[in-house]
């Protein structure tokens, strides 16, 4: 059989998989602003609609900018409570192929910018409105933030171990979870609209993506009428598995045996004869039930040992082990400048750590993160190039007050 090989691609020679997508963006805080940043970092070219005069929450500006969010887009500032400002807003939206808002419930009907608005005159606009409880249902115009959802969605109590208080995810979970939901959705939207030309209206719910992510917990649940077991660190079908204390002050092992044979690799590992040969250890089941007491041979074994050397020694015999580093210990490993990108945020006097995307596309082009643009830096650009102001035109809004 004569086999043709596929042609070798320059990854270079080809464009980002969103190359040539516009998306107006108009977001706050963090949940919209990272949905988009992803849509940034594919290539999509992201104009966010800022203003100069606005805070959220106290003391906290939205001209702030955040590596991990604003990053690798434009910036216009808008006035949207004035009618130009308004009018300019919506012509942007005619040549935009996707909206992303995340608002309280009626901002945008109230702004003439909603869906319903536009869509007549850009058939084919993706439109997406992320908030914290979606924008039709009894909900709808509660407030939301990262912790109130967890609490909503059930996630505090499946979290932490039992006898803790409710646990949260740390570092906004709900906001990551429904920015990255937010983009599964709008890039199948750009899959369909190749067929019919048609785009669509997307209301997107965090507290729902929160609650998509503890699928099998809801459904036991459901069918068993109980609340799940909150595991800590262990699980409810291997053993044992946690995190184990080494030498030195706070510092672990992160240990998670899959199988028999790892519990074999465990136990040549440690040198104990006695848990090898104990019957009541041979099987996952007698494992889960007697795991306190494997645990306390496990931490007597890594006590005496470096992080560093417990993992070495387990993962040379194939038991899953890994040293718990802290955060510094993640910037600072020797593979860190394959993950992150110092990047020079206006204002500041030393470069942010911005971390790229965490897989390689192969057959295009992988854009490096930009730093973010200081608020307002492309007013004039995206108004000439967007819908061909004159600069005669951007002078008269910006006298009037419209681009404030």
């Amino acid at each position: 059989m004569n086999v043709t090989s596929l042609p070798t691609v320059d990854p270079s020679a080809v464009a980002p998989p969103l190359d040539g997508v516009r998306v107006l963006d108009f977001t706050h805080i963090v949940a919209g602003p990272f949905c988009t940043r992803i849509l940034a970092d594919l290539g999509a070219e992201v104009l966010h609609v800022e203003t100069q005069t606005r805070t959220v929450g106290v003391g906290v500006h939205l001209d702030r900018r955040d590596v991990r969010v604003d990053r690798s887009k434009e910036s216009i500032t808008l006035n949207l409570k004035h009618e130009a400002g308004q009018a300019v807003a919506s012509r942007l939206a005619t040549v935009a192929d996707v909206i992303v808002e995340n608002f309280s419930s009626g901002v945008m009907r109230r702004l003439k910018l909603d869906y319903e608005s536009l869509e007549p005159f850009n058939p084919g606009l993706i439109y997406v409105s992320m908030s914290g409880f979606g924008h039709t249902g009894p909900r709808r115009n509660w407030t939301s933030m990262n912790m109130n959802l967890q609490g909503y969605s059930g996630l505090m109590l499946v979290t932490g171990a039992e006898g803790d208080p409710p646990t949260s995810v740390s570092n906004s979970w709900n906001d990551f979870i429904g920015g990255l939901h937010a983009d599964f959705a709008i890039l199948q939207a750009l899959v369909e609209r190749r067929r019919d030309g048609r785009g669509g209206y997307m209301d997107l719910s965090q507290a729902e993506c929160s609650v998509a992510t503890l699928g099998p917990l809801v459904l036991s649940s459901a069918v068993n009428h109980q609340d799940p077991r909150r595991m800590g660190n262990r699980s409810s079908s291997i053993a044992p598995q946690g995190c184990y204390p080494c030498a030195g002050e706070d510092e672990w092992c992160a240990v998670s045996v899959q199988n028999d044979e790892q519990w074999s690799a465990l136990t040549q590992a440690i040198g104990s004869l006695a848990l090898a040969n104990d019957p009541r250890f041979t099987s996952v089941e007698g494992r889960l039930r007697f795991h306190d007491e494997i645990d306390e041979q496990i931490g007597a074994w890594t006590g005496d040992l470096s992080k560093e050397e417990a993992q070495a020694r387990l993962s040379a015999l194939g038991v899953s082990a890994e040293r718990v580093r802290r955060a510094d210990g993640v910037v600072n490993a020797d593979d860190a400048g394959h993950v992150f990108s110092p990047l020079l945020v206006p204002g500041a006097s030393k470069p942010d750590l911005a971390a790229g995307l965490p897989f390689s596309l192969g057959i295009s082009e992988t854009l490096a993160p930009k730093p973010p643009a200081p608020i307002g830096h492309d007013t004039r650009m995206a108004l000439a190039e967007w819908i061909g102001l004159t600069d005669a035109e951007i002078d008269e809004l910006e006298t009037a007050g419209a681009l404030a």
